[in-house]
């Protein structure tokens, strides 16, 4: 479903085409001073427009397929992550060791070290006059994900206890697995910049200071007006076509 700014550039284009066609009825007296708003200029302004959204339409597609692939790869990985654990606790490897495993997996599950307090406990402890400030614990972001993942890997890299024999669960395996998901992680981030790009583009076309979509169909609405004046039959044509700035 197309979003209600979406539907406001495509509106603006629209108005603006039919200004457009409206000025190609009266050519033999539209004669502007104005380059930008004189017929040829106007057709461009409109193309300009049109390319302008089917670059963003292209963009958001693109971005919107390495969002589902990058969800798709991460839906098993706390499951994963688990199995690794598991893992590496059924081995003689030291509490130390297996606490600072601990503690990377707890970041990438998003779980805490210790449980939150209740509301009721946060109030009890602060009627005894102390201060409750728990911060929270979980970096589940794609990115802090990746990134921690990468930090178990070289963890379980250097424990030589830690060699199990599901070849998924294998440092080698682990490697590949984040490789791939660093790959789709950066390719959202990718498409995401080239769709925000285009849109800026987008915006300038549109709604930039006296050369944008909307000041020139004004400017046009404008000079109509003084061609035949606000109560003429002519200007009342276009006079309800609405140009308007979408953020």
């Amino acid at each position: 479903m197309a979003t209600r700014s979406e539907i406001g550039h495509a509106k603006n284009v629209a108005n603006f085409d039919v200004l457009i066609a409206f000025v190609l009825s009266i050519a033999g007296v539209f004669k502007p001073s104005k380059s930008a708003i004189q017929l040829t200029s106007l057709q461009n302004v409109s193309q300009n427009a049109k390319n302008a959204m089917k670059v963003v339409n292209d963009a958001f597609s693109v971005k919107s397929g390495a969002i589902a692939a990058r969800k798709v790869a991460f839906a098993p990985f706390s499951k994963l992550i688990t199995r690794v654990i598991n893992s590496l606790e059924s081995t003689d490897t030291s509490s130390v060791v297996d606490g600072q495993a601990r503690t990377i997996v707890r970041k990438l599950q998003g779980t805490r070290a210790t449980p939150k307090k209740s509301e009721e406990e946060k109030k009890a402890l602060e009627a005894e006059g102390k201060v409750v400030n728990e911060k929270s614990s979980s970096q589940v972001g794609f990115d802090d994900r990746v990134a921690n993942f990468d930090k178990l890997i070289s963890l379980l890299a250097s424990i030589p206890l830690y060699t199990p024999n599901e070849p998924e669960l294998q440092v080698t395996g682990l490697t590949a697995h984040y490789n791939e998901l660093k790959r789709l992680n950066d390719a959202v981030v990718n498409t995401k910049q080239i769709h925000d790009n285009a849109m800026l583009l987008r915006y300038g076309i549109f709604y930039q200071d006296n050369t944008g979509l909307v000041d020139l169909g004004l400017d046009t609405k404008s000079y109509i007006r003084s061609l035949f004046g606000a109560s003429s039959p002519q200007y009342k044509q276009i006079s309800k076509l609405r140009f308007t700035v979408i953020k």
